[in-house]
């Protein structure tokens, strides 16, 4: 009998290698390597013959209208309207931030019109049953199943197919060809091509839930977002109630839209004004505090920038973030330094945008340089300031992109003071007045009142 070959793959980064070795040479990661079983490529099974079709791209009919509505807003909005058919949807997440909760809830919607599987992996049809009577989950077209092999699963969907699929978790089905234990890199790596290939073939879209590892990335082989249509994150504090459902890739959609939901006792709920909900426990006076306004996708969002400087007796001051960029808070504090004359090298300086959101564009420098700068000068910012631009070197203000929707957002929350790049086109809009500014040093001087 022939001899199998074996060979070790990473789990974290997908690395091959002959030997088993402790540390992976991939990504550096230890004891990270697991036995494979290397399998013979067989194409004897494979009609040559058979005609392959070709399509000219003018006669392929695409119906934008044909999508499936998820029931919740919000995830309809990151996926880019809707589900689209035959799509492999990757959800990936911390443990107990909220997925399975959001995909049930989703199902309940959908299945309120379309025939749904829900196959959990990690738990029976009881356990799920509790939760979805503690979520109001009741619809008869709902279907579940606690079947993890995944010939078994094809083979059912194949024969009594549904309108759409869910997989609760992808880390929890294996193939029994394959000899290697659930969740293992080449499971999950044949398991997901498996469910592409069912998702593309009957027209089916189907969800899929990762595992994250502790660096926060989807666990298995990379090649796994690649794989797929589109991959979403969902991420929040698990000790705040705020969840932010982010897209990474979307085939059929921007990748900048975000969902913002609620954690309650009856489950998730849609935060449809994230500004209104990040505002409201914003501190009346305060120095260190300012709002400004974020562009998610097409929709604008306010945020609170809060900023704590404070002296230290330590010879290297600390600088911590939490939200925003730690090199971009760092360059922003030089230049304050140099432009500004605020001489913050024996402070401590902490950054913070308050509700748990990660923003990462650079129209919010301008509101980090001011919170800063109130907090080091202990001068409070009057709650109606909204401050929006990008800080450069020299210390000028640049402009940012869609600033009227910036306006006029901050506008229906009550604000009545903006602090604006200087250009050749600023809006005018009632209810609101405008200060364009060059400078760092003008907007501290107008907001602050400098010495």
């Amino acid at each position: 009998m022939a001899k199998k070959k074996t060979y070790f793959m990473c789990q974290e980064c997908g690395h091959e290698s002959i030997k088993w070795v402790g540390k992976c040479p991939g990504c550096h990661q230890f004891n990270t390597m697991v036995e494979e079983i290397k399998t013979k490529n067989d194409n004897s099974h494979l009609n040559l013959s058979k005609d392959i079709k070709i399509y000219n791209i003018n006669t392929i009919a695409s119906d934008e209208k044909s999508r499936i509505k998820t029931g919740s807003t919000e995830l309809d909005r990151v996926l880019g309207g809707g589900l689209v058919a035959g799509s492999l949807v990757l959800l990936g997440g911390d443990p107990g931030i909220g997925k399975s909760t959001l995909l049930l809830q989703s199902a309940h919607s959908i299945s309120e019109r379309k025939k749904t599987y829900y196959l959990s992996g990690e738990e029976s049809p009881q356990q799920i049953k509790l939760r979805a009577s503690r979520l109001g989950v009741s619809s008869k077209n709902l279907y579940v199943l606690s079947e993890t092999d995944i010939d078994m699963l094809t083979h059912l969907v194949e024969r009594e197919p549904p309108q759409v699929l869910i997989v609760d978790s992808i880390q929890t089905v294996f193939k029994s060809s394959l000899e290697s234990a659930p969740g293992s890199v080449a499971q999950v790596r044949e398991c997901t091509n498996t469910l592409m290939k069912l998702a593309k073939k009957s027209g089916i879209p189907i969800f899929i839930v990762g595992h994250v590892t502790k660096e926060g990335g989807i666990a298995g082989p990379r090649v796994l977002e690649h794989m797929v249509d589109t991959v979403l994150y969902f991420e929040g504090d698990r000790h705040q109630s705020f969840r932010i459902l982010r897209g990474v890739k979307n085939r059929f959609g921007s990748t900048n839209e975000i969902g913002v939901y609620e954690m309650v006792q009856e489950g998730l709920r849609e935060v449809l004004n994230p500004s209104e909900l990040f505002l409201s426990q914003r501190p009346i006076e305060g120095p260190g505090s300012i709002a400004t306004a974020s562009m998610e996708g097409t929709r604008p969002i306010l945020v609170e920038i809060q900023g704590l400087i404070t002296a230290t007796n330590f010879s290297t001051p600390r600088r911590m973030t939490n939200g925003v960029d730690y090199n971009r808070v760092s360059l922003l504090m030089a230049v304050l330094e140099k432009r500004v004359g605020l001489f913050l090298n024996n402070h401590d300086a902490f950054v913070n945008v308050a509700g748990g959101v990660k923003i990462e564009e650079p129209a919010v420098d301008l509101a980090i340089s001011l919170a800063i700068a109130s907090s080091f000068k202990e001068k409070p910012i009057n709650k109606h300031w909204l401050a929006i631009g990008e800080v450069g070197l020299t210390g000028e203000v640049r402009s940012v992109n869609q600033i009227d929707q910036r306006l006029k957002e901050g506008q229906k929350l009550g604000f009545d003071k903006a602090l604006i790049p200087h250009n050749k086109n600023i809006p005018d809009l009632d209810g609101i007045k405008v200060y364009p500014i060059k400078t760092v040093q003008e907007g501290i001087n107008i907001v602050l009142g400098g010495d």
